[in-house]
């Protein structure tokens, strides 16, 4: 027992040291992203559930769009770190910031079809947060 507990333990701290290698260090913007992807997917099984439309299909589909998130954001931080050394992790923030705001939405969108009012500013601030995130990208030919 303590031999497969060790196992873990040695496969945990492997992975952990993969990752925090390859999204960068787990910050305060990283821990939000997790949270924001996180509360999207719930929110948005809440409203399949709901609207009665479950699907294990687009269940996974879902999933894998929330993997492909955290892997552009591990492909950011390797710009930062070996293309643009001096990035300070410009760009990597930066796609945080623009998923941040994406599943922001997303999870505003899912609360107001379940009956859920919406304060304006939150809304708003999530709007202007996308909208500054493409204009960003648009400057740089991102």
């Amino acid at each position: 027992m303590r031999a497969c507990i060790k196992y873990f333990e040695v496969i945990a701290m492997s992975l952990g040291a993969v990752l925090g290698w390859y999204l960068g260090s787990p910050d305060g913007f990283l821990y939000a992203l997790v949270a924001f992807v996180v509360a999207d997917y719930v929110t948005g099984l809440l409203r399949a559930g709901v609207e009665r439309k479950l699907s294990s299909t687009i269940g996974f589909r879902g999933i894998a769009r929330k993997i492909m998130i955290f892997i552009l954001v591990g492909v950011a931080h390797l710009i930062d770190t070996f293309v643009v050394p001096d990035a300070n992790d410009v760009i990597r923030t930066a796609v945080i910031f623009f998923y941040i705001a994406n599943e922001g939405l997303s999870i505003i969108e899912n609360s107001a079809a379940l009956g859920l009012p919406i304060p304006t500013k939150l809304t708003t601030s999530l709007k202007q947060l996308h909208r500054e995130e493409i204009n960003e990208q648009d400057k740089e030919g991102i």
